[in-house]
Formats: C-alpha cells, structure tokens, sequence
C-alpha cells in the first residue's frame, strides 16, 4: 500500500510523494514523486520522514502540542521533547524511551495533526527527553499481587495441580 511521505533532509531539501518500501533496518527507501520521479532517499541524510495524510498539509495551521487528557494513544506512551540540530522542536509520543537504533518512530502529540507518524534520525537530533508531567510507570502498580501460578504433574497415574512458588 502506498504511504504519502514528506521527507525532510538535513540540509533543509524536502521532497514529498509516495512509498511502498519505507523500513527502518534498511538504509535507503524510494519516494515517488508528484512528476512520477522516483528518488532514492538515504535514511542517513534525513532529518525525518513524515507519514502524512495529505501531501500539502495546511502551513497555516498551529498544531497542538499538548495532547487531549482522553487520548487514547496516552496509554502505553511516553510524551517527549525533541530537538533537532537546525533547532525545530517536536513535542511526540513514543512507546519505547530511550528508543533504541538509529531510526525510531514518533507520533504527533496533536491527532488531528496531518502527520501521522513520524521517522527521525537520531543522527540529526541535539536532544530528546521525557516531558515533564509524562507519565512513564506502568499502567498497573508494581507492587500488585501476582496471580497464584500452577504447573500439572504426572505423578504415574494421571495428571496433578502443583503450585509453583511466586
């Protein structure tokens, strides 16, 4: 399935269109363009790649960058700050802090936003942390009981429930 992307390079080229083969553990992925070019887009030299709903987007529109306290997406998610090397700030949500290897995917705090997720390099990134008032414990408390586990045993004439210590 197509994916409209808007790729952001470090040295400030953008170039907008569709990809099928946008992946992470890859080092280049294919863009085609509104003129049916096909460029071949480095990972390396991106500063993100934006998943978006639309390829014009609307310049005009001011994003939220705190998300609805009913956000589903909240659950499960860490809000971060993040700081680019040209100085652009991105208020996102990730589920895996610190995230680990070179590239990691961000959703917009805004989900009215046309972005819908977001490729960073962590290569063009001066900073990145947790918010302040995020919410990084897990959702249950971590000193709630733990269920009582059982193992069977054969014990040479059927099957016995044997507790397993906690």
């Amino acid at each position: 399935m197509f994916q409209k992307v808007v790729a952001h390079f470090v040295d400030h080229q953008i170039v907008k269109g569709t990809s099928l083969d946008v992946d992470p553990q890859k080092p280049v992925c294919h863009v085609r363009t509104g003129d049916q070019q096909t460029v071949e887009v480095d990972l390396s030299q991106l500063k993100a790649l934006y998943f978006v709903k639309d390829l014009d987007g609307n310049p005009e529109r001011n994003e939220s960058s705190d998300p609805a306290s009913d956000d589903a997406r909240l659950r499960g998610s860490t809000m971060v700050d993040i700081t680019f090397l040209d100085g652009e700030r991105l208020g996102a949500l990730t589920n895996r802090y610190p995230p680990r290897g070179p590239y990691f995917y961000v959703l917009p705090m805004d989900p009215s936003s046309n972005n819908q997720r977001i490729l960073i390099n962590r290569e063009a990134v001066t900073s990145m942390a947790v918010r302040a008032g995020s919410d990084t414990s897990p959702s249950e408390p971590a000193n709630r009981p733990r269920p009582k586990r059982t193992t069977w045993v054969f014990d040479g004439s059927g099957l016995k429930e044997v507790p397993v210590d906690n």
